[in-house]
């Protein structure tokens, strides 16, 4: 079976795994997964991860973070852009979510920013995702 949204099953492993209470999940390493949860991480959105060369490509193991309340740090994670509707925004039109307590990742001429990150560089991109 071929997946024809890597980042969708990313998002969908991380958020599946918290809602069950697991410790971390293991994706299917890529450059663009390995990004996208280096940002959450710096976010704090997850405790860390770490990279694994068994295999082909390799896995990411990511290690979920949780307050206190044993609920999940993540309350949201949204796919924006899907390869079947691309969502790009100017540097101008970059969206806030929640009011800017969440955070929205893109992808950009200089690689994977924080809408934060891109608004200082003064780039637009591709919506990756909202996480909140």
């Amino acid at each position: 079976m071929s997946m024809t949204d890597p980042i969708a099953d990313l998002l969908t492993r991380i958020r599946n795994a918290q809602k069950a209470g697991h410790e971390s999940t293991v994706i299917p390493r890529s450059k663009i997964k390995l990004a996208i949860v280096a940002i959450l991480k710096s976010e704090g959105f997850v405790e860390g991860y770490v990279e694994d060369d068994k295999g082909p490509q390799g896995t990411l193991k990511v290690f979920l973070r949780y307050d206190g309340k044993k609920g999940g740090v993540i309350r949201g994670l949204k796919r924006v852009s899907k390869p079947g509707r691309r969502v790009y925004v100017g540097k101008n039109d970059i969206p806030r979510v929640r009011d800017g307590l969440g955070t929205v990742i893109l992808t950009t001429p200089r690689g994977l920013l924080t809408d934060y990150q891109a608004r200082q560089a003064g780039v637009g991109g591709e919506v990756v995702c909202h996480v909140w």
